[in-house]
């Protein structure tokens, strides 16, 4: 077995899901639930397909999120493994509730914007996702000001209230 540092290659403001599923109905379902939870949304959704003739599976409503989709599905190579790209101005909260509701997805691994890397397995058989480096380590506690700073933010970007 070998294990492998698969960098998600990306636009740095765009956010993207990366998950585990088992069935290839996964980028039918996924579409319709994305398009359901936020009207206008751009995404792109790719899916590793497991068995059969194993193809990486597309849909999505902009084909610049299709293409960057396409493109680090076929970089992880990792069986029943989906990973979406989300528009610039849309976010993994509005839809990470709609995506684990899919009957057939199994676990999601990270739901980011950060600079991340996909930890593979790959044996004779395949390659299997181990799961990922999501972002930088700490550099610090949080003291007084970081906890202001924080909740200022989030009351000025409209997810909490005053």
């Amino acid at each position: 077995m070998e294990i492998l540092s698969v960098k998600i290659e990306k636009p740095e403001e765009l956010n993207f899901i990366l998950g585990q599923t088992h069935f290839i109905k996964t980028v039918e379902d996924v579409y319709e639930v994305l398009v359901t939870a936020v009207p206008g949304i751009k995404f792109g959704v790719a899916f590793c397909e497991a068995s059969g003739p194993c193809l990486i599976r597309k849909t999505g409503t902009d084909d610049a999120m299709i293409d960057l989709a396409v493109k680090n599905a076929e970089a992880i190579g990792a069986g029943h493994s989906f990973i979406v790209f989300l528009g610039q101005g849309f976010y993994p909260i509005n839809v990470l509730n709609a995506i684990k509701q899919v009957p057939e997805v199994c676990r999601i691994f990270c739901a980011t914007a950060n600079p991340t890397e996909v930890l593979v397995a790959e044996t004779e058989q395949g390659r299997g996702i181990l799961g990922v480096v999501d972002g930088f380590r700490p550099k610090g506690i949080e003291g007084d000001a970081e906890t202001a700073h924080r909740k200022e933010f989030l009351r000025m970007i409209g997810y909490k209230q005053q």
